[in-house]
C-alpha cells in the first residue's frame, strides 16, 4: 500500500520501501512509531481494540484482514491457551444435525470445521463428494475424517476435479491462515499444516503469502466422474448452536444442465447409496 493509496504525501525521491514507511502507518493509526513498530513485531498483549481498529483502518484492511488482526492481537493476550481449550470445536455432530442434512434432499449439504474436515454429509453430498471420500491421500480412515484441503494439495486429481484449479488452492490456503490465527493452539491445524508444507510446494508458497479470506458464498465448478461438468452455487453459514463449525450447501439455478446434473447425481447416488456410506464412514471422528 503506497502513501498515495492511503491519501498521504510521498517525501522523499529515493523511498527504499515500495509501500508506507513504519512513521507513516503509525501516524495515520495515531499511536507513536514505537508503539507500532512493537505491534509489527507481534507484541499485541494488551493492545485495545480502538487502536486495532485504528491500524485497520489505516491499512484498509477488508473483512477477513480485520478479522485476522484482532485475532491475533486475541491469541497474544494473557489466557489465550486457556480459552482455547474451553472452546474446543466438536469432533462429531449430533444426531439432530444430521437429521437436518439428511432432510435436504435436493441439494449438496454437508459440516465442516475450521480445518476443512468434513465430519456430516447429506447423500448429495457424499455422491458429489465421492472422489474426496475416496481419495488415497484425503478420504476418511480409521483415525481421521476426510479433509477436502488435503485433497486440493496432495492429490493431482483435484486438478481434474476443481475447474477453478487455482482459485480452490488459493482460497484453501488463505481459509486456512485464517482459521491459524483464530485458533492457534488447535494441534490437529498445526499438523495439518505441517503435512501440506512437507509434501506440497504450491501450499508453502500460497501459506508463505500470509493471504486470508472469508468463505461465504459464490460459485463452485466442479467435474464430476459420473455426471460431467456443475456450475453450483454455495452458501457457507456458521451453526450457531456449534460454535466453530459450518454448514456448506450447494445449488443450481433452475432450468440449467447443473440442475439436470444433480437430478442425475441424485439418481445415481440412490444406486449406489451403500458404496457411499461406506466410503464416508470410516472415520472415527464424524457421524453420519
Amino acid at each position: 500500500m503506497t502513501p498515495q493509496q492511503a491519501g498521504l504525501p510521498a517525501y522523499g525521491g529515493n523511498r527504499r520501501v515500495k509501500g508506507m514507511r513504519r512513521e507513516e502507518v503509525a501516524m495515520l493509526a495515531g499511536v507513536s512509531v514505537d508503539y507500532y513498530v512493537r505491534m509489527e513485531r507481534g507484541d499485541l498483549g494488551g493492545v485495545s481494540e480502538g487502536v486495532l481498529d485504528s491500524l485497520a483502518t489505516a491499512l484498509q484492511l477488508d473483512e477477513a484482514e480485520r478479522e485476522h488482526l484482532y485475532a491475533l492481537a486475541r491469541a497474544a493476550g494473557p489466557g489465550s491457551a486457556r480459552r482455547a481449550r474451553a472452546g474446543t470445536v466438536p469432533k462429531v455432530v449430533r444426531p439432530v444435525i444430521q437429521q437436518v442434512l439428511d432432510a435436504m434432499t435436493d441439494a449438496p449439504a454437508w459440516v465442516r470445521n475450521g480445518r476443512h474436515d468434513i465430519l456430516a454429509m447429506n447423500a448429495l453430498a457424499r455422491a458429489l463428494y465421492s472422489p474426496v471420500l475416496a481419495s488415497p491421500v484425503a478420504g476418511a480412515t480409521a483415525t481421521r475424517p476426510a479433509n477436502t484441503t488435503r485433497y486440493v494439495y496432495l492429490d493431482p486429481a483435484a486438478h481434474d476435479f476443481f475447474l477453478d484449479y487455482d482459485v480452490i488452492a488459493n482460497d484453501a490456503a488463505a481459509m486456512l491462515r485464517l482459521e491459524a490465527s483464530r485458533n492457534p493452539h488447535d494441534k490437529r491445524l498445526i499438523e495439518l499444516v505441517g503435512e501440506l508444507s512437507t509434501h506440497s510446494e504450491l501450499f508453502r508458497q500460497r501459506w508463505a503469502s500470509q493471504d486470508v479470506k472469508l468463505h461465504r458464498s459464490g460459485r463452485k465448478r466442479l467435474r464430476h466422474p459420473v455426471v460431467g461438468e456443475l456450475d453450483l452455487n454455495f452458501e457457507s453459514m456458521p451453526l450457531p448452536s456449534e460454535p466453530g463449525l459450518q454448514l456448506n450447501v450447494y445449488t443450481a439455478d433452475p432450468n440449467t444442465p447443473t440442475a439436470d446434473g444433480l437430478k442425475l447425481l441424485a439418481s445415481w447416488a440412490a444406486s449406489h447409496s451403500d458404496q457411499l456410506v461406506s466410503a464416508d464412514t470410516s472415520s472415527g471422528d464424524a457421524t453420519h
